[in-house]
C-alpha cells in the first residue's frame, strides 16, 4: 500500500504564471498558508496561476472557498489575470462543478505536460490558529463560496449561521 502523501503546497513564484502543486489533502487545516500566499502574490501584483491537482488525494470547502476568493479578486483584476487548475481528477473535478466553480475558474486536462516547481519550495505551515482566526478563515471562505454562486448559500447555510455566531461572540 503507497504512503499517505503529507498535505502541502509546493510553489514555484519565480516563473509566469506562478505554479503551484497541491500534495495530499487541501483543506482548512492547510488553507490559511495558501491564503497568505496568494494574497502575498497579489500584493506583487502576480495575476496568472496554474494550479497541479495531480498529487491532490481530497479537497474540502474551505480551501475551495480559499480559491473562490482569489478567481473573484482575479476577475476584477481584468484582463490577462487567470486562475488555471490542472490535472484534477474525478471526485475533485466533481466537487469543483458541484460548487459552481468551474464557471470562475479555467479547468484543463494538461495532459503530458508536466509544470516543473524549479526553484521552488513548500509553503511553510501557517502558526497554529486560535479557534476565532478559525472560524473568521473558514467563515470567508464559505462567504466566497456563496458569492461564487448563490445556490450554495442553501449548501452552506448552517455553516454560516454557527460560524457566524462564532465570530460576533468573539
Amino acid at each position: 500500500m503507497p504512503e499517505a502523501v503529507a498535505p502541502s503546497f509546493l510553489v514555484d513564484a519565480s516563473c509566469d504564471p506562478v505554479v503551484i502543486r497541491v500534495e495530499g489533502r487541501a483543506s482548512f487545516q492547510n488553507s490559511a498558508s495558501l491564503r497568505d500566499f496568494f494574497a502575498e502574490m497579489r500584493r506583487q501584483g502576480r495575476s496568472r496561476f496554474v494550479m497541479d491537482f495531480k498529487n491532490c488525494t481530497s479537497m474540502d470547502s474551505t480551501f475551495l472557498g480559499v480559491l473562490a476568493g482569489v478567481a473573484l479578486e482575479l476577475r476584477k483584476t481584468g484582463a490577462g489575470a487567470s486562475m488555471v487548475l490542472c490535472r484534477v481528477g474525478e471526485r475533485n473535478l466533481e466537487l469543483i462543478k458541484n460548487l459552481g466553480l468551474h464557471r470562475l475558474l479555467t479547468l484543463d486536462d494538461c495532459n503530458g505536460c508536466d509544470h516543473p516547481i524549479s526553484g521552488g519550495t513548500a509553503l511553510a505551515p501557517q502558526a497554529r490558529m486560535n479557534e476565532l482566526e478559525n472560524a473568521r478563515l473558514v467563515l470567508a471562505a464559505h462567504e466566497n463560496l456563496v458569492a461564487a454562486d448563490e445556490a450554495n448559500q442553501v449548501k452552506f447555510q448552517d455553516v454560516l449561521a454557527f460560524l457566524k455566531g462564532r465570530v460576533e461572540q468573539g
